[in-house]
């Protein structure tokens, strides 16, 4: 198997029309605040100082991303697994972020890049409230630049469609997986799995 180089991709991919060019913006319009209110899923990519990259599923409740103004998101932290791989990379790395915004239903995805920092302000914490607890810090990202993605990639996949909706019991629970590959905790069942994140959310 022989790499691609730049030319190769030259060769291999015509060049994107003027309008596909033209559709990142330098800020948050009103369709990109309207899909962003509909959003309770978002992915967090973030690049490490070593140049490494990392990508984190980031849900709350429809709109837990707030849009404090046209070049300004706030999104709180909820709780996790403590690695905070992605806020390291903002505090340590180049604090470059993007954001990946999901609706579910809506094939058509929003992307939205920027500079990240982290707040753990008292009064800010306390009014993102959400499941009875406030999050632990808030990153807030300094917007510049924003764009949809077509709906080919979630269309292909049929991601909203039940057609393709498979059993959780297909696979075994994070618990088990996690016992199996490292042989540490006590594996434990799916059921037991989800009660424990419904106190943790």
């Amino acid at each position: 198997m022989t790499d691609l180089c730049a030319d190769d991709l030259t060769a291999i991919y015509p060049k994107p029309s003027p309008r596909v060019i033209a559709k990142a913006r330098p800020a948050v319009d009103a369709h990109a605040k309207k899909f962003i209110e509909m959003s309770p899923f978002c992915v967090l990519a973030t690049s490490g100082a070593d140049g490494s990259v990392d990508a984190s599923p980031r849900g709350g409740g429809t709109g837990f991303v707030h849009v404090a103004g046209p070049n300004q998101l706030l999104m709180p932290d909820r709780s996790g697994n403590n690695r905070i791989d992605s806020f390291r990379n903002v505090v340590e790395g180049s604090g470059f972020v993007h954001l990946l915004f999901f609706v579910p239903g809506i094939d058509e995805t929003l992307r939205v890049g920027g500079r990240g920092t982290l707040s753990a302000d008292p009064d800010l914490l306390a009014s993102m409230v959400e499941f009875g607890k406030p999050p632990r810090a808030v990153l807030n990202v300094a917007v510049s630049e924003v764009y949809f993605h077509c709906g080919k990639a979630l269309m292909r996949s049929k991601l909203w469609s039940p057609d393709v909706k498979v059993q959780r019991s297909v696979m075994p629970s994070i618990s088990q997986v996690i016992h199996d590959q490292t042989s540490l905790g006590e594996p434990e069942g799916q059921d037991v799995v989800e009660a424990r994140y419904k106190t943790q959310l």
